[in-house]
């Protein structure tokens, strides 16, 4: 095999053109035909008995030249691209077949995306805000709020009309152009009043209504609404009122501490609440300091990203969309015609997410080389293990020694590194 490697117009292109020496092509002639000798049937011999010569002459010697190609331009392919150490990032494309024929060599152009480099602007220095969050006591009195809702109970109530905050149980039935409309009946439904689960304007009307009353609720679906059959539509739902129910809160003191956690006191529990949303404020400044600095960086990189590779950005991101419905219990299928949208349509509006990951991955490589920043073997070691124990994996040999794992984890560790070193040199705007 030979490679003569051309430059293009395109910055992130370049193109192959690849030589098979003539045996090796009719070497692989010869191994298809003998693949597919059972499927031809020609005049004064046995089906899959006709010598090769005979096959070619009854139906011309290009037969077996298309499969025979495929045979060789993989492997040649493959070949030239580790000799030539490209770094592609999409899926090769024959150019043109500039001469295959039985006895001469086999040559053919091959263009290839490679991987872009990020030309880097000012990476030091970048002026980022200080991000803060304190904890207050109205935070830990939310989340006490939260407790107590949790440990709430329901009491049923015969006294009154429905209050917003109670728990209603009713029968509905959806009408629209005096037409009943699917999904739109149920019975011994439970509500709450004030959760803006339903159509807005439903459960205020609700609000008064008393026991084993019936009554007209008018309404109109939103303009935005999923199925397009009722969307911005007036509809009527009849409904009956059969239960009313509302929340009693316990009481925030010592014996609800008690109740609701380890603590025996009220003020160890709300110090203990104090600790765990400090925890979380630290995780959050972090990750938006982290993500303020990344975003800086991108503003100051220029980088020609190829098609191909937000194509593959594209499929990868789609392919993980269609993952989440499947574990949700839903097909990419239904939900597109229940959004009325394409396949296309939602990779369309990927593209500019997937661009700005690229570009964000190309920048932080770049901060990687110009400081040379490095993952040591221990460390890409000592991660390695703590995946393992997470996956329970500690004794998967296999997974111990894959490449794939360490060149990610490697990848990880180097990009965690930049992105201290980005924040470590930037100016904190007060």
């Amino acid at each position: 095999m030979k490679c003569k490697l051309e430059k293009t117009e395109n910055a992130n292109e370049v193109k192959f053109e690849i030589t098979v020496e003539a045996e090796k092509f009719e070497d692989a002639i010869k191994k298809v035909y003998f693949q597919n000798a059972k499927y031809f049937n020609i005049p004064g011999f046995r089906k899959g008995k006709a010598p090769m010569q005979i096959v070619e002459k009854y139906y011309g010697k290009e037969i077996f030249y298309e499969d025979a190609f495929n045979e060789v331009a993989q492997e040649a392919l493959e070949e030239a691209i580790a000799e030539n150490k490209v770094e592609i990032v999409a899926r090769p494309e024959i150019d043109n077949i500039k001469q295959m024929e039985k006895g001469k060599d086999l040559i053919f152009t091959v263009m290839l995306q490679t991987k872009p480099e990020a030309e880097l602007g000012k990476y030091k220095g970048i002026e980022i805000p200080k991000i803060e969050y304190n904890v207050t006591d109205k935070d830990i009195e939310h989340e006490l709020e939260h407790m107590q809702e949790h440990n709430s109970r329901l009491i049923s109530v015969e006294d009154r009309a429905v209050e917003k905050g109670d728990i209603v149980t009713i029968d509905f039935e959806g009408f629209a152009d005096g037409k009943a409309f699917e999904g739109g009946k149920a019975e011994n439904y439970e509500l709450e009043i004030g959760s803006n689960t339903f159509i807005p304007g439903f459960e205020d009307q609700i609000i008064g209504m008393k026991l084993e009353e019936e009554k007209d609720v008018n309404v109109k679906f939103p303009k935005e609404y999923f199925s397009k059959d009722l969307a911005d539509k007036d509809a009527t739902f009849k409904v009956k009122l059969h239960e009313i129910k509302k929340k009693e809160l316990p009481k925030l003191d010592d014996e609800f501490a008690k109740d609701a956690s380890e603590f025996d006191t009220l003020d160890e529990l709300k110090e203990d609440i104090k600790k765990k949303l400090e925890k979380q404020n630290e995780d959050r400044t972090k990750y938006e300091t982290e993500d303020a600095v990344v975003k800086a960086l991108c503003e100051n990189v220029k980088v020609d990203i190829p098609s191909g590779m937000i194509e593959a950005e594209v499929d990868r991101m789609y392919k993980d969309f269609e993952n989440r419905l499947l574990y949700q219990g839903a097909k990419v299928e239904q939900y597109l015609k229940m959004v009325g949208k394409t396949e296309e349509d939602i990779k369309k509006e990927y593209e500019p997410q997937a661009q700005e990951g690229i570009k964000t991955r190309l920048a932080i490589e770049a901060v990687v080389k110009a400081e040379k920043i490095e993952a040591t073997d221990k460390e890409v070691e000592d991660k390695l293990k703590e995946m393992a124990k997470n996956y329970g994996k500690e004794n998967d040999e296999e997974f111990l020694k894959n490449e794939n794992v360490r060149n990610y984890i490697k990848e990880s560790i180097e990009t965690e590194k930049a992105i201290e070193f980005l924040i470590k040199n930037a100016k904190i705007k007060k």
